[in-house]
């Protein structure tokens, strides 16, 4: 008997080896893979991994990075798709799989396969914060509200500080109407990461929809301290020191707007208005007019630009050419009726 035991080690010992070489040589397809996709070379990264998936058809990482490769590389959602399912088949429980899964779905406008993949690798994995925060705003691309700030409320159970899903939380507040949770939210935030550009906008514009003008021009300076080429934030500061009478700080406000987005129409036009004020009537009549080339159509340019006219250089035929226009796109002024009307005489 002592011979046909050592012959049955024998044999279970080749047969190790025999598996131990079959999988080394998978592995060394898929490292050789994995290197060629952070290349940027997906065809080849896709050829390395259908030979690795050959040797070992159990791989699920094989599949999975696969997938990413069809994704990612090839722009082939369906092949992607499929190869990810079956890297599920084989490793049920991965979040990270269902996550990109959920991504590719997303890509081809299934937006409850989607869904159905994130909360499965929720429930796999409850502390995984990108499978909530997809979720969450998947939810808010369905303008269903509701169950986005659920979905963002459950990250934050287990992740106060998450900057995405306080801010994009405070977002959905502020546009239902709840701006002190909204507020609430944002100044834990801004507290926790002063410079997150957009928090300090949306307390500014919070803040002027109150009127508290002081409180936004502050957050508003806070936004471009931390982004200074954030335009918006630019425009609604130049906004408020023109209602301040502020002229010189709007001015230089209404120029960096100018400067970062040249074509934005409505800057020219209220830079157009405080060098009215400042009497630098040569640039407010280019800033008037820029404004009217750069956009046609804006009714409340041709306007001032017909009082400018009018009034400052007392040059009726270029007032009464503004004011039609003006009345043309829909303007309602009963004095530039009055104008028009004489005007047409």
């Amino acid at each position: 008997m002592r011979p046909l035991i050592w012959m049955l080690v024998a044999s279970l010992a080749l047969l190790g080896a025999a598996h131990s070489a079959t999988s080394d040589a998978a592995k060394r397809h898929y490292d050789r893979a994995s290197g060629l996709f952070r290349q940027g070379d997906f065809d080849g990264a896709i050829e390395a991994l259908k030979k690795s998936i050959e040797i070992d058809p159990r791989s699920a990482e094989s599949y999975h990075l696969l997938g990413l490769a069809y994704f990612q590389g090839e722009k082939k959602p369906v092949e992607a798709a499929e190869a990810l399912q079956r890297a599920l088949t084989l490793k049920p429980d991965s979040a990270e799989v269902l996550n990109d899964l959920a991504d590719v779905y997303l890509s081809q406008g299934k937006s409850a396969e989607a869904e159905r993949a994130l909360t499965r690798a929720i429930s796999v994995a409850p502390r995984d914060e990108e499978a909530y925060l997809d979720l969450a705003k998947l939810y808010e691309a369905r303008h269903d509200r509701a169950a986005a700030i659920r979905t963002y409320e459950a990250l934050l159970d287990f992740r106060q500080d998450h900057r995405d899903a306080v801010f994009s939380l405070a977002s959905l507040y502020d546009n239902q109407g709840d701006s002190l949770r909204a507020q609430a939210l944002l100044r834990k935030l801004v507290k926790t990461h002063p410079r997150h550009a957009d928090g300090w906008y949306l307390l500014g514009r919070i803040a002027e929809k109150a009127n508290d003008l002081a409180e936004a021009s502050y957050a508003y300076r806070q936004a471009i301290a931390a982004k200074p080429d954030l335009v918006d934030a630019h425009y609604n500061l130049g906004f408020i020191y023109r209602s301040q009478g502020r002229l010189a700080d709007a001015a230089k406000e209404f120029q960096e707007v100018i400067r970062l987005r040249p074509e934005y129409a409505e800057a020219h036009m209220n830079l157009g208005v405080v060098y009215t004020s400042l009497n630098k009537l040569d640039e407010a009549e280019r800033a008037y007019e820029t404004a009217v080339a750069l956009k046609p159509d804006f009714v409340e340019a041709h306007y001032n630009l017909g009082v400018f006219y009018e009034l400052h250089r007392k040059d009726a035929a270029k007032a009464l050419a503004q004011y039609r226009k003006y009345r043309e796109l829909g303007g309602k002024d009963d004095r530039v009726e009055r104008i028009v009307g004489q005007g047409g005489r």
